[in-house]
């Protein structure tokens, strides 16, 4: 196999020379299952072009294709103070942001606040009077003589939205273990606008933003060679340009053929058909047990969410085989857990540097209470490796799919998300990946510039920039 495929030798740590038949052979079976060929990602890849051009069609298709109405990278030029509201699964953060008259630079302050478990089940009116609360203590703590001033606000909001302004998104469904009544079906801005000022915030939303539409944009503010903008982490995503003319959606509009719109793709819903992606009995049960089976069929395969649940399936099914010895007398009531495994379990048995794998003998048995033998460790090892390696190399297809629909070869690849920045090798598996797709390695994938936060800032400032200049396609507040 070309590159840093599933099948490529065992690392020199945790080698396989004692490992006992049973063991092995059930290793080449999992090789087998996990492995995913050159030639099988460039169908994948083909497939997943024709499944972006069905989402900008008339019709639509599984992949939503939204368009955000950000209609232009940023000059570097930007100046100005911003506020950036990121929420997410876990924290919100809420950053002010100084873009100096120097080209292309930024100054940052931040805060952090835990999203309380009950928030994320709670009432549209509770949830924003939260996030309101946060933003007014941010600009209280940050503002000496205690008077907020009016300014502008780019509030990233990571759930698939339909946007027919920059200031505007009614949600499709929530995501991330969200489940807040009143929410789905509603344009968000007005109701975080009401709690702003039931708290007498005097903020406006200027733009409601993607984690992946803010990661092209601040990626391309330091790096103009920068044409796609993608998310690897808890979920999966990206964002790119296209052209009006080529999106037949929008053609009620009337809009210039040549008028660049920022795409939030939402691409973890590639393939929900099962038409090409190499699931296993794994990925099925997954899906099956899912809250919304049939959906995000591509996020399930490789996003992190997920990839510590793949590791659990498959261990539990090989403790359960009589051919194969894995934790014989072992208590695995913890393993029986759904979701008890997470990426960063994989991270670290594939960061464990002892020959021996000692620590991943310490991790089984603090987090699952299994006591584990050398050769049991060696299996895990590769099993992880397998399911990691699979993550990064599908991954590739749908940045190779969005370069080669626009032929923007060679550009750079702005990606962010824990998967990309803290797994060990996503990278260099992905770009192993996108190389044996494309046929060169002209595509550089690169840790991107904070979108979320600077991001969500530049798209206000060129959104305030449109309104001044009189570009008002996707402008409601004006």
């Amino acid at each position: 196999m070309v590159g840093l495929g599933p099948k490529d030798p065992p690392s020199r740590k945790g080698s396989m020379h004692d490992v006992p038949k049973d063991l092995m052979n059930q290793i080449k079976i999992l090789e087998d299952l996990f492995s995913v060929d050159t030639q099988k990602l460039k169908f994948i890849t083909e497939r997943f072009i024709s499944e972006l051009e069905k989402g900008l069609s008339k019709d639509g298709g599984n992949i939503p294709m939204n368009p955000t109405w950000v209609l232009s990278n940023p000059t570097g030029r930007e100046t100005g103070s911003y506020l950036a509201l990121d929420m997410g699964g876990t924290n919100l953060r809420v950053c002010e942001i100084e873009l100096p008259e120097e080209h292309g630079k930024f100054d940052i302050m931040q805060s952090k606040y835990r999203m309380p478990t009950a928030i994320k089940t709670s009432t549209a009116e509770e949830l924003f009077d939260y996030v309101a609360d946060c933003v007014k203590q941010f600009l209280i703590s940050n503002n000496e003589d205690q008077n907020i001033k009016e300014m502008s606000l780019g509030f990233t909001f990571s759930y698939p939205c339909t946007q027919d302004f920059i200031d505007h998104g009614v949600l499709q469904r929530w995501t991330k273990g969200f489940d807040v009544a009143g929410v789905e079906g509603k344009d968000v801005v007005p109701l975080f606008e009401e709690a702003l000022r039931r708290k007498n915030v005097p903020i406006k939303v200027t733009a409601l933003v993607n984690d992946t539409t803010g990661t092209l944009i601040a990626s391309n503010y330091t790096d103009q060679s920068t044409k796609i903008g993608c998310i690897f982490g808890t979920g999966c995503n990206a964002a790119y340009f296209e052209n009006a003319g080529s999106i037949p959606k929008l053609e009620h509009m009337n809009l210039p053929a040549d008028m660049p719109i920022a795409i939030n793709c939402e691409w973890g819903a590639f393939d929900n058909e099962h038409y090409v992606l190499p699931r296993t009995v794994y990925d099925a049960q997954i899906d099956e047990q899912s809250p919304r089976p049939g959906q995000q069929a591509y996020e399930k395969m490789i996003a992190g969410y997920y990839l510590g649940e793949v590791l659990r399936l498959v261990l539990l099914d090989l403790a359960q085989k009589d051919s194969v010895e894995i934790f014989e007398h072992q208590d695995l009531t913890s393993l029986k857990k759904a979701y008890s495994l997470d990426a960063s379990f994989l991270a670290e048995i594939e960061s464990d540097p002892w020959e021996n794998l000692s620590e991943t003998e310490i991790l089984f048995e603090k987090k699952l209470g299994i006591e584990t033998t050398e050769q049991e460790r060696k299996l895990i090892r590769r099993l992880a490796e397998l399911i990691g390696t699979r993550a990064a190399r599908l991954s590739a297809c749908g940045i190779a799919a969005i370069v080669t629909k626009k032929n923007l070869a060679p550009c750079s690849v702005g990606a962010d998300g824990s998967v990309f920045n803290k797994y060990p090798h996503f990278r260099e598996r992905n770009a192993a990946a996108l190389k044996e797709i494309l046929g060169h390695d002209e595509v550089v994938v690169k840790p991107a510039e904070d979108g979320s936060g600077v991001g969500a800032a530049l798209i206000a400032a060129l959104t305030n920039q449109r309104i001044k200049d009189g570009i008002l396609a996707g402008v409601r507040n004006v």
